[in-house]
Order: C-alpha cells, then structure tokens, then sequence
C-alpha cells in the first residue's frame, strides 16, 4: 500500500520512526500521529541522563517535527478502536478512519499505593523529567530514594549522585537485574553503586510511602523507615492497552498486542503494533516476545513500514541489545541470557570497574555484558555474528 491513511498511535521513537520509514518506503498518503503528550515526539534515553542532568535543552532530545515527514499531528488521546469500521476514537471526540492503524502507544509507570504524592516522582515523559528535575534542584544535597533498581532507576540513582545528593537504591530482587542477569552476573553490576557512594538495599519491599501533603520517607516491610526528600518510583511498565478493550484486537494476559512474526495484529493485516505495546511472534523461540527497549523499537518500526508500504522482507528478528549509560561509563548487552546458562567473567581494572561476562549456552555464545570495556565490545559483536565459539571470545578478552 503505498498510498491511503495511515494513522500511528504514539509519537515516541516507535511512532515517528513508522512515520519516517513509511515515507522512506515511498508511502504517499496521509500519515497522522496521535498522541496526547503536547512535548513528542521526543526520545526518551537523555530524560534520566543529560536532559535530568541539566547538560541538554530539551530540545536536543527531540525526534524532529512531524511535518519533514509529511505528517499531521493530533494531540488526543486513542480511547477505543472499531476494527470492522476501520475506525479510530480520540479523546476530544475525533473519529479518525484508517487504511493502516500501527500501535505504537508504548506503555505506562508502574505505580506505589499512595501516588501521586508531592515529592514522588516517575520518569516517562519530558513533563515527568522537568518536574523531577525541578526537585532535585529543591533538594540540593539532601536525600533521594530510588525505589527500584534497574536500568532507568540506576540511571537516576547516577544522575542524582553526579549531584551531590545523597541516594539509596531499594530493590525487590535479590540483586538488581538479577531476572535478566542471573544473579552472580547482577551481583557484580551492582558494585557500581557502591562504588559511587549511593547506598542498596536488595530484598527490600515497600509497605508505604511516608508524609503528606509531601513526601518524607519511605517504608519498608521489614519496619525500616527511609527518610526521604524526594523518590523516583520504577518499578516497571504496563502497555498502554486498556483502550482496546472490546476492539477485537488479542492481548496477553501478561501485557501488550499479540502481534504475528510481521507485526500484524489483526487476521486482516490492517492493524500492526511496534515497541514497548508490542508481543511479537518469534519463530526461532516459538513464542510471542514483548522487549521494552529502545532499539527494539526502531527496528519493528522500520520493518512494519516496510510491509505497509509493500515493501514486505522476510520476519523481523531483534538481536537483543540494551545499553545504559551509568556513573560516567557504559553498559551494554547484546543477546538475551536464560536460566542454564553458563558465564565467564573477565574482569580489566577495579577503577573505574571494567568487566566482561560471558553466557555460554552448551558451547555457544549466546550473549555478552560489557561494563566500561570498549574493546571487550567491539570482540564481542564480532564474535556473535560469528557465532563463535564462547571459549574463544573469553581468551581474546584475557589477552586485550
């Protein structure tokens, strides 16, 4: 289809790059953004690092305006889908028909019994950023607590500690990360904190929030009290799908679309879904995959772009790869680990901490972590796409 409408719920980096790619592709109708945030599309990495920080404007974080795609831009929220109809229902009362409807309405905070409560912060969009940052500022070099550990809460935990704030880290699990790690691998990734001077709790749950009208601590189960200036919840996501209830439109029963191995959603192929909202077929494991990161969703927008426009290649498979940048250095991943497997650590210097993990499934390499180790990065994506040898990659690590 390289004319007809095409509307695209969200105008994070899942929507626009649909937008851009769908022209690209050579899509000459109209293309319509829906989304009810006033500030997209913007990207949302530099929010818990150089916008919170006070390095960026805002504006760098920007995705660009939608008209250099040739695209209008509806500022309403998506409140149900008539998929028969082929039509789309806002918020202000715009009813929106469509050719091609692409889901790309991302996914919302998790949140604490208690909020909203001044002082208790989530970071999702430009709007949360400027008030967390607002905060900070306010709390000069008091205390932060950061309920949560992983990527996004580590990545504020950095932020505010660059600050002079005094920051602890409450997490759930055992070590952060440790359900994508494994808890040895975690175990060493956690060490970064320390390293910096922000404190961890691991195996720590929340009973409640403390104060009001503002927030003064943070209650654990175990009857500790955290006293607290300010707190930054993240605690995960849930997909943005409660709209499309009654719309025909399958979703799992642990979040997001279900989507076919090309991201369609509907038998029809009228309707796809890309990033955070999107559960995708994947034919190598034989099951749907939701992945919340960034890449994951540029590249689902490029490929249901391709299809929409005709363009169709065969299915899309992400190789898994996560980066965050923490405490001055940078954390990458490349691949999913699994329960079973193997790792074989590397370690390069104790300061800054630089290390290597490698997982190993049977002989295989199945994916790697590197922490502040460039070179350890640049063999290691040699060595998956080679799909070398575990035991190899590990030996030319000992020898850089």
């Amino acid at each position: 289809m390289t004319a007809g409408r095409v509307v695209v719920v969200g105008a994070s980096v899942g929507g626009s790059r649909v937008a851009a790619a769908l022209r690209e592709a050579g899509h000459t109708g109209e293309i319509i953004l829906v989304d009810p945030d006033p500030d997209a599309p913007y990207d949302r990495p530099p929010l818990s690092k150089q916008v919170l920080a006070g390095d960026w404007e805002a504006g760098r974080a920007s995705l660009g305006d939608p008209a250099q795609w040739d695209a209008a831009r509806h500022v309403a929220a998506a409140t149900a889908l008539d998929t028969d109809g082929r039509v789309l229902r806002l918020g202000d009362g715009t009813r929106l028909g469509y050719d091609r409807l692409v889901l790309a309405c991302g996914a919302s905070p998790r949140l604490l019994p208690g909020m909203p409560r001044r002082g208790v912060h989530v970071l999702r969009t430009l709007a949360d950023c400027h008030g967390l940052r607002a905060d900070l500022d306010r709390v000069g070099d008091g205390r932060l607590v950061v309920v949560g550990g992983g990527f996004v809460g580590a990545e504020v935990a950095s932020t505010a500690r660059a600050r002079g704030i005094e920051v602890t880290v409450v997490e759930a699990l055992p070590e952060p990360l440790s359900g994508l790690l494994g808890e040895e691998v975690a175990a060493e990734l956690a060490l970064l904190h320390a390293d910096h001077g922000v404190r961890l709790l691991t195996g720590a749950r929340v009973a409640s929030l403390v104060g009001e009208p503002s927030v003064t601590g943070v209650a654990l189960a175990d009857g500790r009290v955290l006293p607290a200036d300010a707190v930054v919840v993240g605690i995960g996501v849930r997909p943005n799908t409660g709209w499309l209830a009654g719309s025909g439109i399958a979703l799992h029963a642990d979040g997001g679309v279900l989507c076919d191995a090309h991201g369609a959603a509907d038998a029809a192929r009228t309707v796809y879904a890309v990033g955070d909202v999107a559960r995708r077929y994947d034919p190598l494991l034989g099951r749907h995959v939701r992945t919340e990161h960034w890449t994951n969703a540029v590249e689902e927008a490029g490929a249901v772009a391709r299809v929409i426009a005709g363009r169709e290649q065969p299915p899309h498979r992400h190789d898994f790869f996560v980066w965050s940048d923490q405490y001055g250095g940078k954390i990458t991943l490349l691949g999913r680990p699994e329960p079973g497997d193997r790792v074989a650590v590397v370690r390069a210097g104790a300061a800054p901490r630089r290390f290597a993990v490698a997982y190993r499934r049977g002989e295989r390499l199945a994916a790697v972590l590197t922490v502040n180790w460039p070179k350890a990065l640049v063999a290691a994506r040699r060595a998956l796409a080679a799909h070398g040898d575990a035991g190899d990659l590990v030996a030319a690590w000992e020898r850089l």
